[in-house]
């Protein structure tokens, strides 16, 4: 008996003429595939997708004018009106669309070559579509959205894809007029939040980012947030009548019907990445509804975009209001032990009258919102906290909310966090109310990760999936650089938990993850398979279930670095887990058999394993941050390192075809070539020297700059002869060409036109901390210069590598403050001040290599063989051009300045000074050059020009400066042996006569207490010489 060529439901399909008989077909057709993979395949194979996207076609505009209701937003018919036959044969293949889509990223090759995206994407934009018509629309879009996750093959980017013809002004603006409605009923309320989700899944780049804000994306989500906070009576006009006489129970039922997962979501996906869209948000109109009403006549009367200010703000320093107010009665009360800033740290005792102020005004009882009241008035005075009511509320859904709603809240406050708009005072809220909960999210039995139930319905993977995949990364955000809330991670048993969740994504995979039914049909291999139009399936991609193992895997590495960056003990704590070998399992590129994707030519079900494949690059880069902050540790570098094997897996990766890779590969070599690495001399084997000088020639700035990096830790207390070997690999002409470069020249010529144009520029590393190790691991603030390299060489190595960071964690905390106080801004100028154009990060990125450059040439000429070396760098830099370099870097630029818009002739002169960090690595250099020999003293000493530029040095704020500044006089006027006196006195009298004596009696009180000792060295030493 022969099998029939076409089935009869595909004939009705093809060529009825009935709408009525091609209703009844897709129902036939609906009910057959569905939850059946193989008749999915089958029926693509028939080619049903033609005459599925021939109906979806169908849907035209008429020409009507679309009706609106009276708020001006566009109506859809509702689900009471009657749908005609064609309506319904369109919605039956739209269903069947989604479920075809539901098979995952094989599916989507045939679909996209069918064309299916657009019509749906039209349907949305129909004001005749009928309500349930939208709702199957966005469910089958959702549906396309969650295969795209698991696709490897980028296909939502090809032309007919979802990501290519969502993020068109006309398609984006559909979906901006349906989060925009404002009924009620149960249809328009799940559009919504299937809208939001769309975007949260779809919206990846910068630049869709950036759309979705000029279309007003932002604002809409702003305004539902508001409502948000006002319905649950948060908002600061709200009587504490008014929020007494609800209830917990009443808001929590309403939270519940309230979808607010999906908007923070949303939000949360805009905001990441950007300041600038940070400020936008914060100052958005929807949120002045939140203040008084006399506040909000205010805000609207100034006709700017101003953020809604906090009612109970106190008016002036040392005046404060205290009436109860809504945060109050919906956060806890906080103890002042733990908030940071009211009471000096101090290491055994406390301060004098902390009893007595205790007893005036008892610090256990306080408030949230009289600890913040406090803290602005003890150090800020009057600074406006406009964010205030938006990040309690934040921390009050925390808290209260549902599994998701918790989730999305706590990733917006940490976003924020990261973004610079949430300072020190923030930190007592974090500490005792967020972070404890963040940990317990990551429990096994706890009531979150209980919940089986899929995220809203709209997403593929369990929420329970979500939460080990995003509460780490929140984790992350929060603790990075902060000793506080590391402590209280650490204090609610974060390490312990995370390590678990890491030794879980290592475990093999359920053995029938990867099972696939029998078929008569020859299996068909993944790299076999092409592209046969629409009647075939495309490239498989991850399982669920691997992809969650993966991501999982990602975030907690992204955590632990996060939570190790600082101090040795919690490096200590997660070396003690067992979790090393892992972290280096996850820098393997080799792939070895087994695999996550799906494969159609696996023959059995056989258990797999995440270690099984190479990693994504996402892994590789988490895995490499991992590595270089469990590597500032000595106890560290020197047995659990060592022994788990880092050093052979990093090598390879040093030659990784993406450079992101190599960058990152780059910056744990830094602290894997220090002086008591154990892994030094191995990797000096394997050929380092040779890649790091490749990478040093590098045309991508991060690349050079770690490379620089390592060639500076390397020459440190180096042999002569490794040092000479540096300096060649590097070049010495290459050396002067980088530190000479300065890209702020070349950015003023270009213009600003040219400054607009976008910049391919590789991904940048991180901020370094004050010893010379990469510190900030999640690639979000970026902090605009460096500290300096290294501290006193006597130092102990660990200590130095710990205590270092509190430099950079200060330096974060000002900009942050300092960003909280722009955030009312909304010129252009501070919008470019927040996201930085990449012009700026090119000169932030050649300020960082010129100033390794300068760290290693003061690297070369200090140690046992500093001499020799003096001697050799000035052979191979040449001696006139190595004093002409450091005194470029002294001299203040002076640059035009044209107007804004058009360039004109006329122009402005502005100075420049030079960056502190530079000149502290210019001062070292003259320190070890005085530091040699006398000929090398009278050599410097007749550098007149060099001496003027130091001299304004002994007023600069920065101690270290002075201080170095203090050491160059000292060393100048140093006496080897009798024959050196006749020429030290004349050094002495040379320095008097250019006013070295009068700049340090400037010093002799000075605030620092090393420069004022050093000083008064100094005057010493001047005063013996010139009185003999």
């Amino acid at each position: 008996m022969n099998r029939a060529s076409t089935p009869p439901i595909l004939s009705e399909l093809r060529s009825s003429t009935s709408p009525a008989i091609q209703v009844a077909a897709l129902r036939s057709l609906k009910n057959e595939i569905i939850g059946h993979g193989q008749k999915k395949e089958m029926w693509i194979g028939l080619g049903v997708l033609e005459p599925l996207a021939r109906i979806l076609n169908s849907s035209k505009r008429s020409g009507k004018k679309p009706f609106r209701d009276a708020n001006g937003l566009s109506h859809h018919p509702t689900a009471q009106e009657a749908r005609s036959d064609e309506e319904e044969a369109r919605l039956q293949a739209i269903i069947i669309i989604g479920i075809l889509a539901h098979g995952g990223p094989a599916y989507l090759t045939p679909l996209n070559a069918a064309g299916v995206v657009s019509p749906l994407l039209a349907i949305l934009s129909s004001y005749e579509s009928a309500g349930h018509t939208v709702l199957a629309t966005l469910r089958t879009l959702n549906t396309i959205a969650d295969a795209l996750c698991l696709d490897t093959q980028n296909t939502g980017y090809d032309h007919d894809g979802l990501y290519s013809q969502l993020y068109q002004e006309r398609h984006l603006t559909s979906v901006l007029l349906l989060v925009s409605q404002s009924s009620r009923s149960s249809v328009v309320q799940e559009q919504i939040t299937l809208a939001a989700t769309l975007i949260s899944k779809t919206c990846q780049e910068e630049k869709q980012r950036n759309q979705l804000v000029e279309i007003g994306f932002l604002a809409i989500l702003a305004s539902r947030l508001a409502s948000f906070i006002r319905a649950t009576g948060f908002a600061a006009s709200s009587s504490p009548d008014a929020v007494l006489k609800w209830g917990q129970s009443d808001r929590h039922r309403l939270l519940a019907k309230s979808n607010l997962a999906p908007i923070l979501e949303c939000i949360g996906t805009i905001l990441k990445d950007s300041r600038a869209r940070s400020t936008q948000f914060l100052s958005l109109p929807a949120f002045a509804s939140l203040a008084p009403k006399h506040e909000a006549e205010n805000i609207s009367s100034s006709g700017q975009n101003a953020v809604a200010r906090d009612v109970y703000q106190p008016q002036s320093y040392g005046k404060r209001n205290t009436l109860p107010k809504p945060i109050d009665h919906l956060l806890p009360q906080l103890p002042g032990s733990h908030f940071r800033g009211t009471i000096p740290q101090s290491s055994n005792f406390p301060p004098l009258g902390v009893l007595g102020s205790a007893a005036k005004q008892p610090q256990s009882a306080r408030t949230f919102s009289s600890a913040l009241e406090e803290f602005q008035n003890q150090t800020l005075g009057s600074k406006e906290d406009t964010e205030i009511i938006l990040i309690a509320w934040l921390i009050y859904i925390v808290r209260v909310g549902d599994s998701a709603s918790r989730l999305t809240a706590a990733w917006v406050l940490g976003i924020l966090h990261r973004n610079g708009f949430t300072g020190q005072q923030r930190e007592v809220g974090y500490a005792l109310l967020l972070i404890p909960i963040l940990v317990r999210m990551l429990d096994k039995d706890s009531k979150m990760s209980s919940e089986t139930r899929c995220y809203h319905n709209t997403q593929t993977q369990p929420l329970d999936w979500l939460i080990k995949q995003r509460a780490p990364c929140v984790l992350a955000m929060l603790t990075i650089d902060n000793v506080d809330l590391q402590r209280a991670a650490v204090d609610a048993d974060a390490i312990k938990k995370l390590s678990q969740l890491l030794k879980e994504s290592d475990e093999p995979l359920p053995p029938n993850s990867s099972a696939l039914l029998w078929t008569p049909e020859p299996a068909q291999s993944d790299q076999k398979k092409t592209s046969r139009g629409i009647t075939a399936l495309g490239r498989n991609g991850f399982l669920p279930v691997a992809l969650h193992a993966i991501k999982t895997r990602e975030a907690v590495l992204v955590a632990l670095t996060s939570l190790a960056s600082l101090k040795d003990e919690y490096r200590k704590a997660i070396i003690g887990e067992g979790v090393v070998p892992i972290v280096i399992e996850s820098l393997r590129t080799c792939k070895a058999s087994g695999s996550l994707n799906t494969s159609n030519d696996s023959s059995d079900s056989k258990a797999q394993t995440p270690t099984a494949l190479e990693y994504p690059t996402s892994v590789i880069l988490a895995a490499c941050g991992a590595a270089r902050s469990l590597s500032r540790s000595v106890s560290t570098l020197r047995t659990s390192l060592m022994d788990a094997g880092l050093a052979k897996p990093l090598f390879i990766l040093l030659k990784h075809p993406e450079v992101k890779v190599r960058i990152a590969a780059t910056a744990v070599v830094c602290n894997l070539v220090l002086e008591f690495s154990p892994m030094r001399e191995a990797i000096l084997e394997a050929g380092v020297l040779k890649i790091l000088g490749e990478h040093a020639h590098s045309e991508y700035s991060n690349l050079r700059l770690n490379a620089v990096w390592a060639f500076k830790h390397l020459v440190m207390t180096a042999s002569k002869s490794l040092k000479i070997a540096c300096l060649e690999e590097l070049g010495p002409g290459w050396l002067k060409q980088i530190i000479c470069h300065n890209s702020d020249d070349l950015a003023l010529t270009c213009g600003f036109r040219e400054r607009e144009m976008s910049l391919e520029t590789p991904i940048t590393m991180e901020s370094p901390n004050a010893a010379g190790e990469q510190v900030d691991l999640l690639n979000a603030v970026r902090v605009g210069t460096r500290e300096s390299s290294q501290g006193t060489e006597d130092d102990d190595e660990d200590l130095r590598m710990a205590d270092s960071i509190g430099a950079l964690s200060r330096r974060e905390s000002e900009y942050r403050h300092n960003t909280f106080h722009m955030h009312n801004d909304k010129s252009p100028t501070m919008q470019k001040t927040l996201d930085p154009d990449p012009w700026s990060q090119v000169n932030t990125d050649d300020s960082a290599v010129q100033k390794e450059g300068l760290d290693f040439i003061r690297n070369l000429i200090c140690g046992p063989d500093a001499i020799e070396m003096i001697d050799y760098v000035f052979h191979e830099l040449g001696q006139d051009k190595m004093f002409d370099i450091l005194m470029s870097k002294l001299r203040p630029k002076l640059t035009n300045a044209f107007s804004r818009g058009r360039r004109t002739a006329e122009a402005t002169t502005r100075q420049i000074q030079p960056q502190p960090e530079i000149v502290i690595s210019v001062c070292y250099i003259l320190v070890h050059l005085a530091a040699g020999l006398p000929r090398h003293r009278q050599l410097l000493i007749s550098q007149t020009e060099l001496l003027k530029l130091i001299l304004p040095l002994f007023n600069h704020t920065h101690r270290e400066i002075r201080g170095c500044c203090v050491w160059i006089v000292i060393n100048l006027i140093w006496v080897d042996d009798k024959s050196d006196e006749q020429s030290c006195k004349s050094r002495a009298r040379e320095l008097m006569k250019l006013g070295f004596l009068e700049k340090l009696e400037t010093l002799k009180s000075d605030e620092a207490l090393d420069v004022k000792e050093r000083t008064k060295t100094a005057i010493h030493y001047m005063s013996t010489s010139l009185g003999g």
